[in-house]
């Protein structure tokens, strides 16, 4: 049997031997090996450092640790300006810098970031380790490998938050070396210098409202998220297949059997009209549309389980760091998803208004541009796109097919030109004739329309079909914004032109001339003095008192952007 000292001395033993194991992985390949009997000095970890970023010497231990490393370039040329001085630690201490770059870390879900995405794993074992293990805290190969992880994670945080994760085309910027390596040596000595991670990391984020809103949500989002992984349902298939069909419906049985629908279990095939109760069901605690089929609005909510929400809130961040730096004065926001265009000035929120944006299938982009210009009681003018998909199908159909509609043909000299004496199966996209509506309140862009400089005919205004605001869902133009509040908006652009009048001019229009104007039926283009800017996006998920507000990802942009840029999240 063996007593209680041997069992002392076999635990210390064997600690020593798994100690020594690690050891020698750690310091295999180094030119000069640490002495054990002292912590690891700067010196030691200097000379590690030039080993490892500029010799290219290779061996399984080596290569691991470079593999490891996201920004070995931006390491190498740091670590040079620094003649390899560590930055994080020192003489076997963490720097006040480098535990809090260590908390920041395990806080970083709280900008939208993943913190697996840091090194956070092996930094808490390693700040483990030294705080636990004597032999291991002078292991000097296991300081060095902590003070480049550290450097890592930095760069790759600062280059997140900053430029965000969706950049594919980041490789051109590359290029340009010199503004690359001197992004990230600039950030990091940043970070140093100021003493306070979490300050800097905060300096790095946009200003934007929507921004700040979406971050303000997150904390009550994940202290409520469920992290369990659910099946995912593959959408769209093919209906005609009768394989790719037993297969989604199998799929969406074991989805809805996950969220709780048990009686679907006792069949592998649920019958059509036991599927159809138990999606009514989930249609009604969803508030959606109930009708017990399994469209795309069912898929879509089954799919969008909380951590799609959280990949989806990271995307919408990334999305906003792509605009400006700086906010403007006055501006106006349209957010696809959310059916809602919102005016913005010095900060405040002015007015909300509902929207109607393009189908799926005629999608309204998002843009960046300036509103010029107001046109009171406009003819609409058809575009190239709406004409081949529309407009020239059903000419071949029938030539009566515009005057139905309330449509004029005119050649390229402004003439009225009769459809029926045009051979209109010859065009196959292009025709040599402008298709137009004139104006009046049966016009399709209503009484206003708000021009801005785009290269996609599209435009902001009023509607005919005013009652289709009142849709829950109201993705149905043919891709330009129908704005309800339109008087409002008038009203924003006039005031801004007020607020920046100098001595001598004056104001083009007001509210009042404008509503003057649509009574009496008189048409007016009024240019806008001072252009407001203008901002339509894409972003599936926004804050609000708090609160995270997830959207229908209505052009499945976001989905497809989550597949490429965080499948495994």
């Amino acid at each position: 049997m063996i007593t209680l000292r041997q069992g002392i001395l076999l635990f210390a033993f064997l600690h020593a031997l798994l100690w020594m194991a690690s050891y020698q992985q750690a310091s295999e390949a180094r030119e000069q090996p640490p002495a054990i009997d002292k912590l690891p000095t700067g010196e030691f970890i200097r000379q590690d450092l030039r080993f490892l970023l500029q010799q290219h010497t290779t061996n399984q231990s080596t290569d691991s640790l470079r593999s490891s490393l996201f920004m070995y370039k931006p390491l190498q040329a740091f670590y040079q300006s620094k003649n390899f001085e560590p930055v994080w630690v020192d003489t076997g201490y963490w720097t006040r810098p480098a535990l809090q770059l260590m908390a920041y870390i395990d806080t970083a879900a709280f900008d939208g970031l993943f913190p697996e995405d840091y090194h956070q794993d092996r930094l808490t074992s390693l700040k483990t380790l030294f705080a636990n293990d004597s032999l291991g805290r002078v292991n000097g190969a296991l300081w060095t490998e902590a003070e480049l992880m550290l450097t890592d994670a930095a760069m790759r945080i600062v280059y997140d938050l900053k430029q965000g994760r969706l950049k594919p085309d980041s490789l051109h910027w590359r290029h340009d070396s010199s503004r690359y390596l001197s992004f990230f040596a600039k950030h990091v000595s940043g970070i140093l210098e100021t003493g306070d991670v979490n300050l800097y990391m905060g300096s790095l984020q946009p200003q934007w409202p929507v921004y700040r809103d979406i971050r303000c949500a997150i904390p009550s989002f994940l202290t409520s998220m469920d992290t369990t992984q659910y099946s995912y349902i593959p959408f769209p298939y093919q209906k005609s297949d009768s394989t790719d069909s037993i297969r989604f419906v199998r799929n969406l049985r074991s989805r809805l059997i996950e969220e709780g629908y048990a009686a679907l279990s006792k069949k592998p095939l649920p019958d059509s009209q036991q599927l159809a109760m138990v999606l009514s069901d989930y249609q009604k605690k969803k508030n959606l549309v109930v009708d017990g089929k399994a469209g795309p609005s069912v898929v879509r909510s089954l799919n969008m389980t909380d951590r799609m929400k959280r990949a989806f809130i990271a995307i919408s961040l990334d999305k906003i760091k792509e605009l400006p730096d700086s906010v403007p004065d006055t501006y106006v926001w349209v957010n696809l998803p959310s059916f809602q265009l919102q005016a913005w000035e010095m900060d405040t929120l002015s007015f909300v208004s509902r929207i109607i944006v393009g189908k799926p299938v005629t999608p309204t982009p998002e843009i960046t541009s300036k509103i010029s210009d107001l046109v009171i009681y406009p003819t609409w003018t058809v575009p190239p796109g709406i004409i081949q998909k529309e407009m020239l199908p059903g000419l071949k159909r029938n030539p009566g097919y515009l005057a139905r509609k309330g449509l004029n043909l005119y050649n390229h000299k402004g003439e009225s030109v009769d459809p029926a004496s045009i051979d209109w199966s010859k065009y196959k996209k292009a025709i040599p004739f402008k298709i137009q509506q004139g104006s009046g309140d049966d016009n399709a862009l209503g009484v206003i329309k708000f021009n801005f400089d785009n290269p996609h005919f599209v435009y902001l205004h009023d509607t005919n079909q005013r009652y289709l605001f009142k849709n829950k869902q109201r993705a149905l133009s043919h891709g330009c914004v129908r704005v309800q509040e339109w008087s409002a908006l008038a009203a924003l652009i006039s005031r801004n032109d007020s607020l920046r009048l100098k001595p001598g001019d004056s104001l083009r229009f007001t509210t009042d001339s404008v509503h003057h104007w649509i009574a009496a039926k008189q048409k007016n283009r009024v240019l806008v003095k001072h252009p407001v800017p203008l901002f339509i996006r894409y972003l599936s998920c926004e804050g609000r008192d708090g609160q995270m507000i997830f959207y229908d990802d209505i052009y499945q942009v976001d989905t497809k952007l989550k597949e490429r840029f965080f499948a495994t999240r």
